[in-house]
C-alpha cells in the first residue's frame, strides 16, 4: 500500500460579510477564526477555508474567482446524521435536502444539505 504524497490542505470560498459568515462558520460548523492581515481563514481541523471577501484583493485567483454563494463543500459530521440535524435546528438553519445517503470520501454515509449566508450549499455527511 503507497501513502499518497498529495492531499488537500485549503479551499477557497468567497464571502459578501466579514461579521455574518464568521459568525456562521465558527457557530454552526465549529471553524477556528484565524486572522490573516485583512482577511479570515476558517480552520476546520486539519484542512481550512481561505476566504475572499470585502476590501481584499487576494493575488493569484482562479481564472474565473469564485463569486460569494458559488462554493459547494462537504464537510464529515461526527456522530448519527440525526445529531447533524439538531444541531442545525438549533442554529435555525434550514435543511435543504436529506438526510440522504450519498458517496464521500470515505464510502456511503448519509448527508444532509444547507446554505451559508451567501448561498454556499453546505453538506455534512456522516459514516456513523
Amino acid at each position: 500500500m503507497t501513502t499518497r504524497r498529495i492531499t488537500l490542505d485549503h479551499a477557497v470560498i468567497h464571502i459578501t460579510d466579514w461579521d455574518r459568515s464568521n459568525a456562521f462558520y465558527h457557530d454552526v460548523l465549529d471553524a477556528e477564526l484565524i486572522r490573516v492581515g485583512e482577511r479570515w481563514a476558517y480552520r476546520l481541523g486539519n484542512q481550512q477555508l481561505n476566504v475572499h471577501g470585502p476590501g481584499v484583493s487576494p493575488h493569484p485567483v482562479a481564472r474565473i474567482p469564485v463569486p460569494p454563494g458559488g462554493s459547494d463543500l462537504c464537510f464529515r459530521w461526527k456522530g448519527p446524521i440525526s445529531d447533524a440535524v439538531s444541531h442545525l435546528k438549533q442554529h435555525g438553519i434550514p435543511i435543504e435536502l436529506g438526510p440522504i445517503t450519498r458517496h464521500g470520501a470515505r464510502g456511503t454515509g448519509t448527508s444532509v444539505y444547507f446554505r451559508d449566508p451567501d448561498g454556499t450549499l453546505l453538506e455534512l455527511i456522516s459514516y456513523d
